[in-house]
């Protein structure tokens, strides 16, 4: 079984003069490095006293479920024969918070938009999406389900 190890530097950006005083005297700014790659700006949702122009920790986590399926999906395709042209996911978490409630994501939509050339099969091309989905390591990590709404056209 092969392992692979991910490593990712989180720096705290939001300090301030008074650090972490009160509540409200810090940012929730952060910056994301990994060796060799563009720095990430984020922050914590906009609810949550976080700037609406960085990302935040559910963006990131639905992305990541987007491309690891779409990475997947693209490789099975390719292995089937099924040559795509196009692909674009308007995928959604849905988080539920509340008092006396374990804050967590309840489920992620992924709605994959694909375009695939003329003659190849529209049935095992919806199909490996299921495929994708037990492959996909970031699903197979997460407590929630991931579901899928599809759609394919022809070129």
């Amino acid at each position: 079984m092969a392992e692979h190890h991910y490593h990712t530097r989180t720096i705290w950006t939001g300090a301030g003069e008074d650090g972490t005083k009160t509540y409200k005297s810090y940012t929730r700014d952060y910056r994301v490095a990994v060796d060799g790659k563009p720095d990430i700006l984020g922050s914590s949702d906009p609810a949550f006293r976080g700037d609406p122009t960085r990302h935040n920790p559910e963006d990131m986590l639905v992305a990541s479920t987007s491309a690891c399926h779409m990475l997947w999906y693209l490789h099975l395709c390719a292995v089937n024969n099924i040559v795509v042209t196009a692909y674009e996911d308007d995928a959604e978490g849905v988080m539920v918070e509340g008092k006396g409630v374990t804050s967590k994501f309840e489920r992620i939509i992924l709605r994959p938009r694909i375009t695939i050339k003329a003659g190849g099969d529209m049935e095992k091309a919806m199909s490996l999406h299921e495929v994708a989905n037990k492959e996909c390591f970031v699903a197979n990590s997460l407590n929630c389900p991931v579901e899928h709404e599809p759609t394919i056209e022809a070129e």
